[in-house]
This record gives structure tokens, sequence and C-alpha cells, in this order.
């Protein structure tokens, strides 16, 4: 939707209406968990996740006017890298070697997308890594968050700050949307919140060992997608590149997931 309306709206305008209407979309879903889920004491800590969120987005809508959508898709990949890394810099989590070099591997697999020294490095493959980046970031507060407050209360003031915060680099570029641009508008706001509360429900639903695999799929579909509404090919290095990335994700994920197991059967052995 954002590639089909990308000549029409600007990207930074899409942010917006994705906000509001995503907001919109989630109300309903709010009152019936109950406003006392709404409750924080974290209020700046939900604004920061708000900056981060809106510096994300705007990078991602950018990057995908720019780039195929299954290359764009390979190097959201990266996401988990860049979490991995600021869990270390910002949390101080201790990282093992074995992580380490799955850390070196993934990036490792995003050069052999971007192929910098081969090919010229595109504009948008930089604007969609550093929306990697910027979502890792948003991820690591929203870690933080998860600790107190409701999950509820975090997607809701994630809506309510970032719609507000989106209208900002909207307002430059405001193009009037067409009539038959609102139903496009709409859905993507339904859309995008469907998928993260989907999201939520599965990490809910099980560890992230176990749903994190299936994420791969969103290359297949964006493949299928980019080929058939946008005559988009995927090459081979591409391909090459994601699948370097996303199994050193998988082994990260894996990887810690046996960790926290083990360390909590020492816990219930003490």
């Amino acid at each position: 939707m954002i590639r089909y309306l990308s000549d029409e709206i600007p990207a930074l305008e899409m942010v917006f209406f994705r906000n509001f209407f995503g907001l919109v979309f989630i109300l309903p879903f709010v009152l019936s968990a109950g406003v006392a889920t709404l409750k924080s004491k974290r209020l700046k800590m939900h604004g920061l996740r708000a900056i981060f969120g809106t510096a994300a987005m705007s990078c991602w809508f950018i990057g995908l006017t720019l780039l195929p959508l299954s290359e764009a898709t390979a190097l959201s990949f990266t996401v988990p890298l860049f979490t991995t890394l600021g869990a270390v810099l910002v949390l101080g989590e201790v990282v093992r070697i074995h992580r380490w070099a799955a850390l070196v591997i993934g990036f490792f697999g995003a050069l052999i997308i971007i192929r910098p020294g081969i090919e010229e490095i595109e504009v948008g493959a930089l604007v969609v890594l550093a929306s990697s980046f910027f979502i890792a970031c948003a991820l690591l507060t929203v870690k933080s968050l998860s600790r107190t407050d409701h999950p509820t209360a975090i997607v809701f003031y994630m809506g309510l700050f970032m719609t507000p915060l989106s209208l900002f680099g909207a307002v430059p570029v405001w193009v009037w949307p067409e009539p038959e641009h609102y139903p496009w508008l709409i859905a993507m706001g339904v859309f995008a919140a469907s998928g993260q509360m989907g999201m939520t429900r599965a990490m809910k639903a099980a560890d992230a060992s176990v749903s994190m695999p299936f994420s791969f799929t969103n290359m297949v579909f964006a493949s299928i997608i980019g080929y058939v509404f946008f005559a988009e090919t995927v090459d081979l290095w591409t391909w090459v590149g994601a699948c370097v990335i996303f199994l050193s994700t998988m082994y990260i994920v894996r990887r810690e997931a046996k960790l926290n197991k083990k360390a909590k059967e020492l816990a219930l052995g003490a």
C-alpha cells in the first residue's frame, strides 16, 4: 500500500495516516481491556519509545519508496541484530563469543545484499538500515516498559504519542489525499495495527524461538507482492543475504531461549 500510494502521497504524510487510523482501530480493544490498564508512571519512557518509533517508521516508509519490497524486507531482518547489540551497550547484558559471532555473520549478510564496492550503495538501503536501528531502540524501550506496564498501555501510548509526532513531519510535505486514497490509508492503519497485535499475541502464546521462524515468510510475501503488482524480481544475492541474516538471528534467539531455560531450571533447583 505504501508503494502503491507513493506517487500520490508523500511518505512522511503516510506515516501520519498510518498512526492516526491505527490508533482509531485499536481504541475498541483498549476500551474492552479497561481504562485501568492504561495506568502508567512512565510516560516519559513512552514518549521516548514514540520518538524512536516515529523515526523508525519514517525511515521504513521512505525506504519502501526507494527499494524493491523484497530487498527492503531482507534488510529489515537486521532488527534483532541491532537489538542484541543495543542490549549489550545500553542494558549491560552479557553476550558471549557465540552470539558475537552470530552478530558479525548477520551484519555480513547485510553487506551481501548491499555489496559495497561491487554495487553502488543505494540511499534506500541505508535508510532501511537506519529504520532497523531505530526499531531496535524502540524494542529496547518496550522491553523496559513491559516490566511495569500493561501491553495494552504500551500499544495505546505508542499510537497516542506517535500520531502528533508524525504530523510534524507530514505538515511540510502535506498533500490533501483524493477521496479514492482514503480507503487505502485506512486499510494501511488497520493492517499495520493488526499485524502488531498479532505479533504481540504470538510472542505471548509461544517463546520467540518458536514464533521467530515464521517471520521469514515476510520475505516470501514481499517477493510475491513485488513481482505480481510491481514487476519486481529478486536477485540471488538478496536471497543469500536474507538467509544469512535470518539464520544468524535465529541462532541468537534460540541460544537466548536455551540460556533462559537453563537459568530457570537452576533457579528452581536452588
